[in-house]
């Protein structure tokens, strides 16, 4: 089948330094302990420009959108605070920006409602917005105790939405915030609030809680079928709260590359993976936080908060099996994402033009191929279906 009509395509970056020591096997851990005297402040400036004109890149090149997020203290991703890039990326793009990232519940959320607004109207309305729970190794990394993470994310988010949508000055009295005044200045441009979404690894409870707001959802860090089963558990529950999810609501994130052929380019993409996967998503300890993951999916997990692919032994053909992970000409990645739309049944494709220590001309062959070729394939189909469709019906 092909691509649901109004599909739109977007490009995430990861913005990694991977300019690291040679003995980097030796550390249990790139996050929250791995010493920061490996950051080169000049190296740092020039990853800042190069992953800033690639995002540009791929807005100029007729991508829907571009999206960024949020980690710490960790070489893992140069973005602690994703708005100022979201900022940076205004005056050069015309696109979509989505900031996939910012855990509602570790910053002040008036603050975070009021600085994404203010994006929003710089913009004229083309931010969206994406509220992980955050990683086990950002609540290592900050004065949130883990076990009131989820509780203290609902009523981030209600603080949110509220200033959003609410005229000021309103007023809120919580658990965990309280205010006199809110009344914020500005209000954001999209009404009556930017597009939203929560992203998740497939917790039942953040899926929930989606549904019952009516937000987007998407899976990352858990097998294509967990991601499928996630998808269709929020549907459902979100229809007993009386919304609908629509297709653009439950994006698929895939890993791509574009090559000569199959057999080069999934030689030319692998080293790059494995690196992700072995190298930049370990954690060691960190992986854990006391109380982050309820009884429930502590014991569904078998005590991992991760599959075994990140930061373990490295399986080529089994993370191609598990994940939305294609390499190869143009018709192979665009026969591969057409397969993945349909079983999603989504019209929100998000491609990840970088992964681990990708260089620069890997990048950029991957976002001219997915943009010349592999985006206008996939359009091109839904047009010719369309017209068989027109043609039946006459």
């Amino acid at each position: 089948m092909p691509i649901l009509p109004d599909t739109e395509f977007m490009a995430w970056h990861f913005m990694p330094y991977y300019d690291l020591p040679e003995n980097i096997d030796d550390y249990e851990s790139l996050w929250v302990d791995f010493p920061n005297k490996y950051f080169d402040p000049k190296k740092g400036h020039e990853y800042y420009e190069r992953y800033l004109s690639e995002l540009v890149l791929a807005d100029k090149l007729g991508f829907d959108g571009v999206c960024i997020n949020e980690h710490h203290n960790t070489p893992y991703s140069l973005m602690p605070v994703p708005s100022i890039l979201a900022g940076a990326l205004i005056p050069q793009t015309k696109g979509k920006i989505c900031v996939m990232g910012t855990p509602a519940g570790l910053d002040h959320p008036h603050r975070l409602a009021e600085s994404y607004a203010m994006l929003d109207v710089m913009s004229g309305g083309r931010m969206e917005f994406a509220f992980p729970l955050g990683t086990p190794m950002e609540y290592w990394s900050s004065n949130v105790n883990p076990v009131t993470a989820r509780e203290r994310q609902r009523e981030a988010l209600e603080v949110i939405m509220k200033m959003w949508t609410q005229e000021g000055p309103i007023s809120h009295s919580g658990r965990f915030y309280n205010y006199r005044y809110l009344n914020m200045w500005p209000r954001p441009y999209q009404q009556p609030h930017p597009p939203v979404y929560l992203v998740g690894s497939g917790s039942p409870g953040t899926i929930e809680l989606a549904a019952e707001m009516g937000f987007g959802y998407s899976s990352t860090f858990s097998p294509i079928t967990s991601q499928l089963a996630a998808q269709k558990t929020l549907k459902e529950r979100a229809a007993h709260y009386g919304h609908t999810i629509r297709p653009s609501q439950v994006p698929i994130v895939c890993m791509c590359y574009i090559g000569d052929d199959d057999e080069s380019a999934l030689a030319e993409m692998e080293p790059h993976v494995r690196y992700f996967f072995t190298t930049l998503t370990r954690a060691g300890r960190f992986i854990d936080a006391p109380g982050y993951l309820s009884l429930e999916e502590f014991q569904k997990r078998n005590g991992r908060m991760l599959p075994s692919s990140h930061g373990g032994a490295f399986d080529w053909a089994q993370i191609r099996q598990q994940f939305r992970v294609v390499a190869g000409t143009a018709r192979t990645v665009a026969d591969t994402i057409e397969k993945w739309a349909e079983e999603a049944q989504t019209s929100r494709i998000i491609f990840q033009i970088h992964r681990g220590n990708m260089p620069h001309w890997k990048v950029v062959r991957t976002i001219t191929g997915l943009a010349n070729e592999v985006i206008p394939m996939l359009k091109e189909r839904r047009r010719l279906a369309d017209a068989e469709l027109s043609v039946a019906a006459e």
